[in-house]
């Protein structure tokens, strides 16, 4: 039998709760924590269904201030699409690595 299935320790636990915040506090905490959950059942939501976020294509990676994701003006990825190596979807640092293998592999 796990700990938590005796009802008596969660009676404990929530006499802790009001000795420790006080009575006046739990329902604040409580309406916390349902935002809390809200907010990350949202997000979880949203990451589940969507493609990761990327920066417009014609907006440099600089201007949209995430380095993740590079446009295609960018060196490094008219670089690598001359040599021949797919960006779509790939960091700068994914571009890169496979860049320089694919320059030292000449």
């Amino acid at each position: 039998m796990a700990l938590f299935d005796d009802p008596i320790v969660w009676l404990l636990i929530v006499v802790l709760v009001v000795f420790l915040f006080g009575a006046s506090k739990i329902p604040g905490l409580a309406k916390a924590f349902g935002q809390a959950r809200k907010e990350y059942d949202k997000a979880a939501k949203v990451e589940g269904t969507s493609t990761p976020a990327m920066p417009s294509q014609n907006v440099p990676a600089s201007e949209t201030g995430s380095t993740s994701f590079p446009s295609l003006d960018d060196p490094l990825v008219a670089a690598a699409q001359r040599e021949g190596i797919q960006t779509t979807g790939k960091t700068r640092e994914q571009i890169a690595s496979e860049l320089s293998w694919k320059l030292n592999k000449k």
